[in-house]
């Protein structure tokens, strides 16, 4: 099978690459950054820009499978970036595949479509709020859905995953913020840390964009894909940290006084146009201090997903990275 993937010189495009090409397969990495893409390996390298879709259409020829990871992934920026590259950008995807007689897109989507300011436990993948616009991320990500949706009906065969707090060697985002907040002023410990979280070590996902590419019967189908332990965000942090050999530093905030505190944080930036990100953001306090666990029984059912490495097995595996790399 011949796979291209978007995104490929991202964070998980790198897993996805080394997972298929253990079972064989011919990967076509697809992304703009041309020097990390020299750098990849078990794969042909092909630069390009799928928001331009002359990129896109050129790259997609004679490829039976496509993964669209790529995706503009961040807490905060302007909604012309967000829709140019999340919505229109994984609609030049879509008509590339639909065009070009693609078996299969994969579309790499986020359960942060599922977060609001009240604790959830237990979330199936039905269970989010179409017009939740907590950040301009998670509205694109769900129009960008839409946009799948939509082509699903028009024949093209699609699944959606939504994986849950990626983390691993090369991770950008979660471990990398909260080793820098703990470096600062201190880690955001919201109602001292008690609420629940999923997350997932990279390498499961890679394993369920696989299965997703191979299950049969699945077109139209949306997978929830988390490492299926949910626990205590202060127990994973302290773990963390503890293995790394980091001493933990914590503000300590209620939810109520963190999601306000966040607000004018956000009312601020905009209104003055302040250059990079506000240092909490609602979001930020939303995934920091109120619980969030996801259902993965439909993953594991139709698609017969099973987490290869638990949490710990994961972040043994990058204290151990970052060790001998800091």
């Amino acid at each position: 099978m011949r796979v291209l993937i978007t995104g490929a010189t991202g964070f998980l495009g790198k897993y996805i690459i080394e997972e298929f090409s253990k079972h064989n397969c011919e990967v076509v990495a697809f992304g703009r950054n041309a020097d990390i893409g020299k750098s990849l390996q078990n794969c042909v390298f092909v630069q390009g820009d799928f928001t331009v879709f002359h990129d896109m259409e050129s790259a997609i020829k004679e490829v039976d499978i496509v993964i669209h990871a790529g995706a503009l992934s961040t807490i905060w920026g302007k909604w012309t970036d967000f829709e140019k590259t999340n919505v229109k950008g994984t609609e030049n995807v879509a008509k590339a595949c639909l065009k070009h007689d693609v078996k299969r897109l994969i579309f790499i989507s986020s359960p942060s479509v599922y977060t609001t300011a009240q604790d959830k436990f237990d979330i199936d993948e039905g269970c989010f709020v179409p017009n939740n616009e907590l950040n301009c991320y998670i509205k694109s990500k769900i129009m960008a859905e839409k946009v799948i949706l939509d082509y699903s009906q028009q024949g093209l065969y699609t699944v959606v995953l939504r994986p849950r707090g990626l983390f691993g060697i090369g991770d950008t985002s979660i471990i990398p913020r909260l080793i820098g907040a703990n470096s600062k002023i201190g880690v955001p410990l919201i109602n001292d840390g008690k609420n629940i979280v999923d997350i997932t070590y990279v390498p499961n996902v890679a394993h369920a964009v696989y299965l997703a590419a191979t299950a049969e019967n699945i077109s139209g189908e949306v997978f929830n894909i988390t490492n299926g332990e949910p626990t205590e965000f202060k127990t994973i942090l302290e773990n963390l940290f503890n293995k790394i050999g980091i001493k933990p530093k914590y503000v300590r905030l209620s939810f109520t006084a963190a999601y306000r505190i966040a607000a004018v944080l956000e009312a601020l930036y905009r209104t003055f146009n302040v250059k990079g990100e506000p240092p909490l953001t609602k979001y930020t306090a939303c995934t920091l201090g109120a619980s969030q666990t996801l259902n993965i029984a439909r993953a594991r059912e139709k698609l017969s997903y099973e987490p290869m490495y638990s949490i710990w097995e994961g972040i043994d595996a990058y204290a151990k990275w970052w060790k001998e790399n800091h």
